[in-house]
């Protein structure tokens, strides 16, 4: 979890909706709500297919049970369950459970509800059907371990932040967070344009260079890289890196693959139209990243991430397939319309 403060609190929540979001990324759910109550603790509700709950044939005990008790047991080992997947290690929620006071998760599938409540990771009963259903989904509900962590009072903005990237990062994915405590409030937050509509959000109150961000999307070697970036006159770089939708905070080998690219892009681009011609070198990567906005999203098979709360990509192929897409999409985008290029060359060139 990282800390054992407010980090390590929200990180708790996040580990929960990350299983949501893999399903959301397999297109198994579109709709994940999160509830704080009163009491501090959270409900996190989405309507996949549930987690399953027939007997483990290695374990004896339900396959619910092993997911939310075993570290290493998630559907991240399967191959057949996600093509791609956010969580790594396959431990995020089981380690929620065992720094909780109780978590209680419900799961509809099969035509059932199956209930199982823990303490402190410990299941209290095996997991049984409680009812009947036609719809499928988990519900995880948990109270953080008031003897593990500083405090369990939950900062909503700081939910509602990470949920509003999440919503972003997956284009018409519909995330609701409600908190009950005080003056009850929520938000919805879903978003038809994904990282397009990100880079518009971020740049909202900015002087934009045109008006609609330059984006562009492919694959290679199994990588999907996504990007967009707008360029405003203010002197600022605001960059957003992604892998499997965790924000790579320390960014990794997508982002040094982009950066690079982006400053060969620009100056090739610059001294081939002779728009260099007051100065004796070529622009500086912070020359080109004066006034830009960019958001890159990865989705890969098997990210390598430096430090167990995953804040920075290691994959060491991934720098050249980014550099390799940004080259050509970047440079085609430039030859197609010379007035923006030419203004982002200007800029940087100021």
């Amino acid at each position: 979890m990282g800390s054992t403060g407010a980090r390590g609190l929200h990180h708790l929540v996040f580990e929960v909706v990350d299983n949501s979001i893999d399903e959301a990324i397999n297109k198994y759910c579109d709709q994940i709500k999160v509830t704080i109550h009163i009491d501090n603790s959270v409900t996190v509700e989405d309507n996949g297919r549930g987690i399953p709950v027939e007997l483990h044939p290695q374990a004896k005990k339900s396959s619910l049970e092993v997911v939310m008790t075993m570290l290493h047991a998630g559907g991240k080992f399967d191959a057949k369950s996600y093509q791609i997947s956010g969580g790594l290690h396959g431990v995020g929620v089981s380690v929620v459970n065992a720094l909780s006071e109780w978590l209680e998760v419900e799961v509809k599938r099969d035509g059932g509800v199956y209930r199982q409540v823990y303490e402190r990771g410990k299941p209290k009963e095996p997991a049984k059907q409680i009812g009947k259903s036609k719809t499928t989904g988990t519900k995880v509900t948990f109270l953080p371990d008031k003897q593990i962590f500083e405090s369990i009072e939950f900062h909503y903005d700081i939910l509602a932040q990470r949920l509003r990237e999440l919503a972003f990062l997956n284009a018409e994915l519909r995330i609701i967070l409600i908190d009950e405590r005080g003056e009850p409030r929520s938000e919805e937050f879903y978003y038809k344009g994904g990282i397009i509509a990100f880079v518009e959000y971020l740049n909202r109150n900015k002087n934009v260079f045109h008006k609609k961000p330059i984006s562009f999307m492919d694959t290679k070697d199994g990588v999907v890289v996504e990007i967009a970036l707008q360029y405003n006159d203010s002197y600022n770089e605001q960059f957003f890196s992604y892998a499997n939708f965790i924000h790579t905070t320390e960014g990794g080998t997508h982002e040094i693959g982009f950066k690079s690219a982006l400053t060969r892009t620009i100056n090739n681009y610059a001294q081939a139209n002779n728009l260099l011609r007051n100065l004796k070198s070529n622009l500086s990567g912070e020359d080109v990243r004066e006034g830009l906005t960019a958001v890159i999203s990865l989705k890969l098979r098997d990210p390598q991430f430096e430090g167990q709360t995953k804040t920075k990509l290691g994959n060491s192929d991934v720098k050249g397939i980014v550099e390799s897409i940004t080259n050509e999409k970047l440079s085609a985008f430039f030859e197609e319309n010379p007035p923006i290029a030419r203004k982002i060359v200007f800029k940087s060139v100021e």
